[in-house]
């Protein structure tokens, strides 16, 4: 397994997975085995790419998960990230107070179902760590609470914290962070 930055040569790669995993494009029993919400244009995949915000892992050339990461300038582009940004001044984490300078945005992040529940979320998401933390200390994301599966991901398997919640559009959030030294 490779796990790197995205080359603009990934993209198309990049949206048949996203295509597979999209919320709107599952039934209800698939939901529960985790989903993505945000479908990305090729333009806004480009834009991400030149930032060095888009990690992939791929098997035999095959690019079989991605994580997003990026400044909340890049995602402000999506409603649902400037009601989440709006929260920071009442959020505290650890020795943090949060900001929009001092954290990034991280996630989506879509695993094929073949890889779910192996190594490649930790490869990945460390891939992803080590490039950004050399931008920013801190990372935070939010994951819909009907999401079970990704939740228990990222608690128990890397570590993230969940530090508030949100409603937006009829649906219920929570808000994580994440620390982002070693």
């Amino acid at each position: 397994m490779e796990t790197g930055a995205a080359t603009i040569g990934d993209i198309g790669q990049v949206l048949v997975l996203q295509e597979k995993y999209l919320v709107s494009n599952l039934t209800d029993t698939q939901k529960k085995d985790g989903f993505v919400t945000t479908p990305f244009t090729v333009s806004q995949l480009e834009q991400i790419i030149d930032q060095q915000g888009l990690f992939v892992a791929k098997h035999e050339n095959e690019v079989v998960a991605y994580v997003f990461a990026g400044s909340w300038n890049y995602f402000s582009q999506w409603p649902i990230f400037n009601v989440m940004t709006k929260r920071f001044p009442r959020i505290v984490f650890r020795d943090f107070t949060i900001t929009t300078e001092n954290s990034f945005q991280y996630g989506p992040i879509c695993i094929h179902e073949d890889f779910r529940g192996t190594s490649l979320l930790y490869e990945i998401f460390e891939t992803m760590r080590v490039n950004m933390a050399r931008r920013y200390p801190l990372s935070l994301t939010f994951i819909n609470q009907i999401n079970g599966r990704s939740v228990r991901a990222h608690v128990e398997k890397l570590g993230w914290e969940i530090i508030d919640e949100f409603g937006y559009n009829d649906n219920n959030y929570y808000i994580l962070a994440f620390d982002m030294k070693p």
